[in-house]
């Protein structure tokens, strides 16, 4: 199987997860406010659902992608916050069906466009189905953790982790340039122990610039999940340990992230 089925085979399977945490609680649970400010667990959902309808449209329907983007540039710093709160005052059950419908559908299109070998527009560069999956579970876990957060369960981490985890290390430079700084001229080790306790690596072994810890830590970090004070992420060098302070792995400005755990406020 080519690598693009396996990742899409992983947003469903990612999906599915998070869906198994939502699908039976009750319309009070949908309320609850999660990490992210303003954000109930409803929000949460309705923005994978808001999400996965603008990447349908970026595979079937060009034109009506289109349109959507110049909604986005209309309102830049409402349009996502603006469709998650559309979508978040439906009915939870309403809610449910819509996100549902929307991964089923766009599951289909991604393997549609995975045989053609096709690229489609998005709001940054143009995608492949495989870059689009990727894109999309790593959404899809970020927004998972703050439902477990909420709801004070703990998921066990997968090997689905890997696709996260490439997106955060091919995405150094974009947080070196989202922050003002320059990327640095040089490639990073990265090394992160998988749940299955197998060893992930990326760029050159001798590498001076060095980040090391569990694959775990390393994408709640990157997806702005937890501080760096509450995750096992090492860095050797100055400039790896100066992008462990602003690392993201989506799209768009720096993000607030969390603060550190113990931190008094």
């Amino acid at each position: 199987m080519s690598e693009t089925y396996v990742v899409i085979d992983d947003l469903r399977d990612e999906s599915k997860e998070l869906d198994a945490l939502v699908g039976e609680l009750g319309a009070s649970d949908w309320r609850r406010a999660t990490p992210a400010p303003r954000w109930s667990i409803a929000h949460q959902i309705a923005h994978l659902a808001w999400t996965d309808r603008a990447a349908l449209l970026a595979v079937t329907d060009a034109e009506g992608f289109a349109a959507e983007v110049e909604k986005a540039l209309a309102a830049p710093d409402s349009f996502v916050d603006d469709g998650a709160e559309e979508l978040a005052a439906l009915e939870p059950g309403a809610l449910l069906a819509r996100w549902r419908d929307g991964r089923a559908a766009l599951d289909g299109a991604l393997r549609a466009a995975a045989r053609e070998r096709r690229k489609f527009p998005w709001f940054g560069p143009p995608m492949s189905a495989a870059s689009m999956a990727t894109g999309r579970l790593m959404e899809t876990w970020a927004h998972g953790q703050d439902v477990a957060d909420a709801l004070g369960a703990l998921r066990c981490p997968t090997g689905r982790l890997r696709h996260v985890a490439r997106i955060g290390v091919r995405a150094r430079d974009f947080a070196f340039g989202a922050h003002g700084l320059q990327p640095p001229g040089e490639e990073f080790r990265v090394e992160l122990v998988a749940p299955d306790g197998e060893l992930w690596t990326y760029g050159p072994q001798d590498a001076p610039q060095r980040v090391t810890g569990t694959a775990l830590d390393f994408c709640l970090l990157v997806t702005q999940r937890a501080h760096r004070d509450d995750v096992d992420v090492r860095a050797e060098g100055p400039d790896a340990d100066r992008w462990l302070g602003i690392a993201q792995a989506f799209a768009g400005p720096p993000g607030t992230g969390r603060g550190p755990q113990g931190a008094v406020a």
